[in-house]
């Protein structure tokens, strides 16, 4: 017995000893992964910039000639655009006809239907030709305005649908028409164009779908209020009815307290409940004053929270920079050959 033991505690330090050696080859193999993909990276990095660095004496002059031909471009031949926002909250839907209207607006403006899009926004051809394209973003929204959209979100679709998309999810994954609020970007070659452009807006709100939209709503709306002003008139009927009763019981007791050496008079009170009736009246009113606070709120197909500005601002956006384009087109383009001569080179040298 005595003989087996010492047999098994070696066994059992040498199956110890095999699991750390293979757990030591475990994280060996990862750190020489993960060194791998490092070291890959940085070839590749080196790799691309290495044509650069070679012939830094020929890329750098052009660069610099590119730059100053491109500031040139910017200063003396490239005709100025200028932009102004507006930021609106479409209503009735409205938003799906405006998102369609400005795609509509920019192929005009790119097939230059000058006469159409005179038309549209009510300014002459010549006018209409300055214009450059119109752009529509999401928002401005607050983080707040974002939580209260998440919260109608999460109240309008089933449970097991809202754990599997959270709130930074659902952020990220909302498209420009889910927004309540948009800024539409007008540009044009004239920088006091833009205020006459609000009128040609104000149609695309005012479309078929959001008139039958506002229609609907303010039926459903009267329905609503109908049937509670009914329910009111109901309740005051009540409370006058109980204010009768109270008046009836208090008089009998008035002729209970007169009547002396008689037999006292067994009366039970009323319950009449005033205060749940008093209660039921203020939620009603509570919501006849939502009903029209909602359709006064929302009595317009469109508010205009900030309008184009009288006078646009220049546009100095990277895209219309060639001081900028023209180097970084000019480096790729040397990058690309580079790349495409020494893939040239090895598919020649390949044997296989």
């Amino acid at each position: 017995m005595s003989e087996k033991l010492p047999q098994d505690t070696q066994n059992e330090e040498v199956d110890l000893g095999q699991l750390f050696n293979a757990i030591g080859k475990l994280f060996k193999s990862l750190f020489n992964f993960i060194g791998n993909i490092f070291k890959g990276l940085f070839s590749v990095i080196i790799y691309a910039i290495k044509p650069f660095v070679v012939h830094f004496k020929i890329i750098a002059p052009i660069v610099v000639i590119a730059a100053i031909l491109g500031y040139l471009y910017d200063k003396k031949f490239k005709d100025p655009v200028y932009y102004s926002k507006m930021v609106v909250k479409p209503h009735f839907d409205s938003k799906y006809k405006l998102s369609s209207n400005i795609n509509y607006f920019n192929e005009l403006i790119g097939f230059q239907k000058l006469t159409e899009l005179s038309e549209v926004f009510e300014i002459d051809t010549l006018r209409a030709k300055e214009l450059k394209g119109f752009e529509l973003e999401m928002g401005p929204e607050t983080q707040n305005d974002l939580f209260l959209e998440y919260d109608e979100y999460v109240k309008s679709v089933d449970t097991s649908v809202v754990d599997e998309l959270n709130y930074i999810d659902f952020v990220n994954n909302r498209e420009v028409l889910s927004a309540n609020i948009f800024t539409v970007t007008a540009r044009s070659s004239s920088d006091d164009i833009f205020v006459n452009l609000e009128q040609g807006f104000k149609k695309t709100f005012e479309n078929e779908f959001s008139k039958r939209q506002k229609i609907k709503r303010d039926a459903v709306a009267d329905i609503e209020r109908q049937a509670l002003l009914t329910q009111l008139a109901r309740l005051d009927s009540i409370q006058k009815t109980y204010l009768t009763v109270l008046k009836n019981e208090s008089e009998k007791s008035k002729l209970a307290l007169n009547l002396e050496g008689a037999i006292p008079l067994q009366e039970s009170k009323s319950n009449t409940k005033e205060y749940d009736l008093f209660k039921e009246e203020q939620r009603i009113r509570s919501m006849l004053s939502e009903i029209e606070t909602e359709v006064a709120e929302e009595n317009t197909y469109f508010d205009v929270l900030s309008g184009f500005d009288n006078v646009g601002r220049k546009d100095n956006s990277l895209k219309r920079r060639y001081s900028i384009l023209l180097p970084l087109l000019l480096l790729g383009i040397v990058f690309l050959t580079f790349l495409s001569i020494k893939a040239f080179n090895f598919i020649k040298n390949y044997e296989g």
